[in-house]
């Protein structure tokens, strides 16, 4: 009998899903954190202050869904204007593609509502629980009574700041004012509540929990941003040249075969990042271009006397030594596509006519004989003034001679009213060379000649033998 060869398991399991490490953020101080710090409490402020602006005894900027007008300060929107919609948002795409063309996520670092959000929950959080070390202690032991109640203030401090967001939110689309009455008299709709609470938790579970994990997993920008790169594109790097081989300390350990890089291997770049990367690895697509670590890696080359720099913004071309291009194709061409919108959209805002209209004929009756002789059609129009001013409008009609309305022949609206009335259009039998002949309807502010507007339509008649 031959020897079996011994058979052994070499399967192994894997996980698919790999648990979370808490990142606890070191606090850094610098130009460029004092820029972003400035940016955020002024983005904060916008977004809190813009609903409590009034104009004209209304609120300055006011989505008014119910009544389908969308204030924004002197200038009311209507569903009619969805193209302008259309266009912000093309416009702010291409934005965002020029801006990372140019300099990375610079948007993701210092502008974006999920970083504004979470840098003001971790600066409630290192005010509270105090500096990266004592909060990583204090993660790894049990929790003493002090410490559950800072704990439990920053999570009280948390929700605080996500319900103002909530309630701020829904202040766009209800009066603030009146949310705020309704809401200190136990008075508030379902719809509100619903949108203040879906608010006020998505707020607290992305600033508080999920953090870095909404830009690594959830946000679509953060894969797609590398194909905009290109060795000429402005990020947050490492200068590996300058850096290594890495030192320990303050000063140089010299070796005998190689000359000691500036980098001591502190990890400061590691502690400040908000995602929990080492840039020193390379260009990755979780680094938020925050510049954090290169505030921090400047302050560390203060204190050894070595020169600032070592991660810097800067392009991949810089860091091989050749010139950077700053006019190339692609920026030239996202350059020219964005200023080419935003005179398309500066032209529709100028020519936009604060003034919509409907003409639409009765399907019941083809037409009618009057008692003169003349061909009557019945039609409804549809009249909707989109200015802040009341108008008196006049009707005329064009196209076809001896055309005349029968009845009403001017009309008056208040601001954003619309008013709906049926038109009987009579034609001279003679003058209708054929069953069906065009013609058209203008509209036009007596006060205002230039919000003027024209609606084409047919007018039948009788066959002619």
């Amino acid at each position: 009998m031959t020897d079996r060869i011994p058979l052994h398991d070499t399967t192994t399991r894997v996980s698919l899903y790999a648990k979370r490490e808490p990142i606890h953020v070191r606090a850094v101080k610098g130009r460029f954190q004092r820029l972003r710090r400035t940016l955020d409490w002024l983005l904060l402020a916008l977004y809190a202050g813009l609903p409590w602006l009034t104009w004209d005894d209304r609120q300055a900027v006011w989505f008014d869904i119910p009544a389908r007008q969308f204030h924004v300060f002197a200038t009311t929107f209507y569903p009619q204007d969805a193209t302008l919609l259309a266009w912000l948002l093309i416009l702010g795409a291409f934005g965002l593609f020029l801006i990372t063309v140019i300099a990375g996520r610079v948007w993701c670092g210092y502008a974006c509502p999920q970083s504004v959000w979470t840098w003001l929950f971790i600066w409630v959080e290192q005010r509270l629980e105090g500096s990266r070390h004592r909060r990583i202690r204090q993660s790894a032991g049990p929790l003493d009574a002090a410490a559950r109640g800072r704990k439990l203030a920053k999570h009280a401090i948390w929700l605080l700041i996500a319900l103002a967001t909530g309630v701020t939110f829904v202040g766009y689309f209800t009066p603030i004012h009146t949310l705020i009455a309704d809401l200190a008299g136990a008075d508030v709709g379902g719809w509100a509540l619903f949108w203040i609470g879906f608010f006020t938790l998505f707020t607290y579970l992305n600033a508080g929990w999920l953090r870095e994990q909404v830009c690594l997993y959830m946000c679509p920008y953060a894969r797609f941003q590398s194909v905009m790169f290109d060795k000429d594109t402005l990020i947050v790097s490492y200068d590996a040249a300058r850096g290594e081989p890495r030192t320990v300390g303050r000063r140089r350990a010299l070796a005998a075969d190689a000359t000691p890089g500036d980098c001591i291997d502190c990890q400061r770049c590691v502690q400040v990042c908000p995602t929990g990367i080492d840039i020193r690895d390379g260009l990755q697509y979780a680094c938020l271009g925050c510049a954090a670590c290169i505030d921090a890696c400047d302050e560390v080359m203060d204190r050894t006397g070595r020169p600032r720099g070592l991660i810097r913004y800067t392009t991949e071309h810089a860091l091989e030594g050749r010139p950077t291009r700053w006019l190339r194709p692609r920026l030239i061409g996202y350059l020219a596509a964005l200023l080419a919108m935003v005179a398309l959209l500066a032209w529709q805002l100028t020519a936009r006519v604060p003034l919509d209209a409907d003409l639409e004929r009765d399907r019941h009756q083809l037409y009618d004989v009057t008692a003169g002789g003349g061909i009557r059609n019945a039609y409804t129009l549809r009249v909707r003034n989109m200015d802040t001013q009341a108008h008196r409008y006049r009707l005329a009609l064009r196209g076809i001679d001896g055309l005349r309305l029968s009845d009403t022949r001017h009309l008056t609206l208040a601001p954003g009213a619309s008013r709906s009335l049926a038109l009987s259009i009579v034609a001279p039998a003679a003058v209708l060379g054929a069953p069906s002949q065009a013609f058209s309807l203008a509209i036009t502010a007596v006060d205002a000649p230039h919000i003027s507007l024209t609606k084409e339509a047919r007018f039948l008649g009788p066959a002619r033998r």
